[in-house]
Order: structure tokens, then sequence, then C-alpha cells
């Protein structure tokens, strides 16, 4: 999708729907019981935000301590995070978004689905780059101490044709090279 057409649809539509459902709800229940409406979603908001972020945090370090990549556990912490500035934006729309947000199989289905888009996408690109080894590499790998590896250098250096000589320079020629 183009940014700017998302960006009018953030910046412009967001708020008019959010003026639009205060006007209606403040219409049907009144002004302060609106306002009130609006700090409580965000109180109970931020509240449960804060209790799911340490969840998630916690799952994310022991995915990390099995050696696992917390993936999942990160796109979920961005969610919330997302949850979060939802959540403190006055509104009923905001608050709507928000808290469908912290509904964890909401979220992780969403985790989930962000994740594969992200690997397809990836893969695609490496593709298109001519590149079409998948995610892992060949190779062997020698750990040697110093001296072994100048043993190893001396044994590549002897199969190796070596060309001596010396390059003479004359005042013509630096000149010829000056003049081009």
């Amino acid at each position: 999708m183009p940014i700017l057409p998302l960006f009018l649809l953030i910046f412009i539509g967001v708020p008019l729907i959010e003026i639009y459902f205060l006007i209606e709800v403040g219409s049907a229940i009144g002004a302060i019981p609106t306002v009130i409406a609006v700090v409580f979603t965000a109180v109970l908001g931020v509240t449960l935000i804060r209790i799911q972020g340490f969840s998630t945090l916690q799952k994310a370090q022991k995915s990390m301590a099995q050696g696992i990549p917390p993936a999942m556990e990160m796109f979920e912490g961005i969610m919330l995070l997302f949850a979060a500035l939802c959540l403190l934006i006055p509104g009923f729309f905001t608050d709507a978004v928000g808290f469908l947000l912290l509904i964890p199989p909401f979220r992780r289905a969403l985790a989930s689905l962000l994740i594969g888009s992200a690997v397809l996408k990836n893969r695609f690109s490496n593709a298109n780059s001519g590149f079409s080894g998948g995610d892992f590499f060949e190779g062997e790998y020698e750990n040697l101490t110093p001296e072994q590896q100048h043993e190893r250098n001396k044994e590549k250096l002897q199969h190796q044709h070596i060309i001596e000589g010396t390059v003479e320079s004359t005042d013509d020629a630096g000149k010829d090279a000056a003049n081009k």
C-alpha cells in the first residue's frame, strides 16, 4: 500500500472516527460520563498492558535461555506497545483496537501472520537478488593457533606462482600520465 494514503487514513480518518464516536456516546450518556469512560479505559488498558508486557518479557527470556529466537515475543511486544499507544489516545475507536490487541490469542495469530509475511517477503527478495540458497550456509570452521595458521599460510605460498620485478618510472612516463 502506498504510504501517503496510509498517513491520510491515520492522521485524518482516525481522529474523525474518534470525534464521531465521542459525540455519539456523549449525546447518549452525557459529557461527564463520557470523559470518565475515556479515562477509565486508558487506566484499565495501561494496567493490563503492564501485566501482559511482563508476561511477554518472561516468555522472551525463557525462549532465549532455550536458544530459541524470541521472534513471536518480539512481535507481541511491538503489538503491546501499539496497544498502549491506542489506549492512551482519547477515544473509543482506538480503545477498541488497543483492547483487541490485548487478547492473547488474537495477538499471537496476528504475530504469526506478520512473521509469516516477513519470512515470505524475505525469501522472495532473496530470490530476486540472485541468491537462492535458503537460510543456511554450509561451510567448515577450523580453530588454529597462530603457529598453525603461519604454517598453513607458508604451505599456500609455496604453491603460488610469484612474479618478481621492479617498476621503473621515467620523467616522460610521469608527464604522459599527468597529461591524461
